[in-house]
């Protein structure tokens, strides 16, 4: 039982953690770097390499190395991680992976083998200069380094095309795809492993039945648990609280996943994870809800864990600089280079292929959570740890930077969509709220003019609407698609009075809907057209400015006179 002094030191110890981790991911956020970049160092400084080091009886009173109150910031902190998987799982989109088809196949097949190759070889041949534990097994040891080059971080890498507006785009749309292939692929083989380390660590069941179950599992929860979420999940609406019902209703199912995961020898973390991908999945899922489940556990739980990662290892004494610049340097050319092929393979040009290498690249928190448990299992020593740390961080910082530069989009001038406006492609007052109605309300209105076929756009637009809904904060939605034999970039502007459910995250009903199509080889004008529409729109209340607007020269006037950015 945890004494009076206890429980009131492990609430000083939580607010502290949180309020640092807080304060420098936010911090981080202001300068465009990944927030767990700054909750990362916010546990290094109060972690030994700082605060250990300037003032030891300080640490120790916060964060002491035996007793009750360790034992129980590790609960927490493994609360916080399992959650966090949750999370990751359901950014996991594999209808999106599958509408992809080949070209996300192709691209997340040659961003695992090379990586893994490479890996692999490198680590089986020299194991020591790789920060091998001692008493590591060899095999494993070189099987855990080839999935840490093989994975990626799909969090960080959504978070990084949302940042350059390319999230809903069609080469975003492919990233996405091929890196939910890599993450699903990844998280198996690693299960493997960790079901080849409980032999040795005395689990209850022998490794072929530990293997063997968490196969069935993943597939078991990703076809018949999808299915029983999609009946359940309207029943927890109907009948309880919204969304605490559905809320509470999520955690508790991904505990008792994760619950039975560790049981059969594998990690807590990769039974939350695959139950998140089976909830995020349902289309019973409202957006809303899912955003509201993210800023929960990604502003409360997530800091609590990463910032709990540098009270664990000196960083300082544990820096090897020639050993960091190895990893980096072999996980960037192997992930990079195999995306790159893959992506010429896949038909796109060596300045996209060259994106999606970069885009792939990024690490982030998926690279530090398996490097955690590497150590834990005694599989790396902690120079090694240090060094993934780094090189998560480092790709995740520099990917945005790498795509930005190789798709052009900050030297060319900004293509404003209303260039391709005219009075014929805009309706004041739509005719429907359904969401497929509007679409082909506005297909029509560019038809008119042109020789393309109605019925054919309309179902392409609607086709590319349900891989992923195109809607945007502030009541903006701008359903897009790319047409064989176009010649330029086409715009329609819809407003609805009463509002289109496009389900956005924020819940609110699009009213200014703008309908893109651009020509199939021609990426860059889609993309600048969705950037121009998002910094456009960004201000709260813009969309209600142009509502007010009767006829196209009004709407217009309103773009033109009022600064919405």
């Amino acid at each position: 039982m945890l004494s009076h002094h206890d429980v009131t030191i492990f609430l000083l110890s939580v607010s502290v953690l949180l309020f640092c981790a807080r304060g420098l991911g936010e911090l981080a956020k202001r300068y465009h770097q990944p927030a767990v970049m700054g909750e990362i160092i916010a546990g290094i400084l109060l972690g030994p390499t700082v605060l250990g080091a300037i003032a030891p009886s300080y640490h120790l009173f916060l964060f002491p190395e035996t007793g009750n109150l360790k034992i129980v910031l590790e609960g927490l902190t493994t609360l916080a991680i399992v959650l966090f998987l949750l999370v990751a799982g359901m950014e996991v989109d594999l209808s999106s992976m599958w509408r992809q088809g080949k070209p996300a196949v192709i691209i997340g097949v040659s961003g695992i083998v090379f990586p893994f190759v490479l890996g692999f070889s490198s680590a089986w041949f020299i194991p020591q200069a790789l920060g091998i534990h001692a008493e590591a097994d060899p095999f494993i040891f070189a099987l855990f380094f080839a999935t840490a080059l093989s994975i990626t971080a799909l969090p960080v890498i959504a978070k990084i095309l949302m940042d350059l507006n390319l999230y809903r785009s069609d080469i975003g749309m492919v990233v996405i795809a091929a890196a939910v292939f890599n993450d699903l692929i990844g998280w198996l083989i690693f299960a493997v492993i960790l079901g080849m380390m409980g032999k040795s660590s005395g689990l209850p069941l022998p490794i072929e039945y530990t293997i063997g179950l968490t196969l069935c599992f993943a597939g078991l929860i990703l076809t018949l648990g999808k299915w029983m979420m999609d009946r359940s999940l309207p029943w927890v609406q109907a009948h309880t609280s919204w969304p605490g019902g559905v809320l509470g209703f999520a955690v508790t199912l991904a505990l008792l996943c994760a619950a039975f995961t560790e049981w059969i020898g594998i990690h807590a973390i990769f039974g939350a994870f695959l139950f998140g991908i089976a909830l995020g999945e349902s289309p019973h899922l409202h957006e809303r809800t899912r955003a509201t489940l993210d800023q929960f556990i990604s502003f409360i739980f997530a800091p609590l864990f990463f910032a709990s990662i540098g009270l664990h290892v000196n960083f300082l004494l544990h820096f090897d600089l020639l050993l960091i610049l190895v990893v980096l340097l072999i996980a960037t050319a192997a992930k990079v280079l195999g995306c790159f092929l893959g992506g010429r393979w896949s038909g796109f040009s060596s300045r996209e292929a060259w994106a999606l290498g970069f885009g792939m690249n990024a690490r982030g928190a998926m690279e530090i959570i398996l490097g955690l448990l590497a150590l834990r299992a005694d599989i790396i020593d902690q120079r090694m740890f240090v060094a993934l740390v780094i090189m998560a961080l480092v790709t995740s910082m520099t990917s945005g930077t790498f795509m930005q530069r190789l798709l052009g989009l900050q030297k060319k001038q900004v293509i404003r969509f209303i260039d391709f406006l005219s009075p014929k492609v805009f309706q004041n007052s739509l005719q429907t709220s359904e969401r497929e109605q509007t679409i082909q309300e506005l297909v029509g209105l560019i038809c008119k003019e042109t020789e393309l076929d109605a019925q054919t756009i309309g179902n392409k637009v609607w086709i590319r609407e349900q891989m992923m809904p195109t809607s945007l904060p502030q009541g903006v939605a701008v359903p897009h698609a790319q047409i064989a034999g176009l010649q330029k970039p086409m715009v329609a502007v819809g407003l609805s009075q009463m509002g289109v459910d496009f389900d956005a995250e924020d819940g609110e009903p699009a009213r200014l809907i703008i309908l893109i199509l651009t020509p199939e080889e021609d990426h860059n004008a889609q993309l600048e057209i969705l950037s121009d529409i998002g910094r456009t729109f960004q201000k709260p209340k813009s969309v209600e400015q142009v509502l007010k607007a009767n006829t196209y020269t009004e709407f217009l006037a309103l773009l033109r006179t009022h600064d919405f950015s």
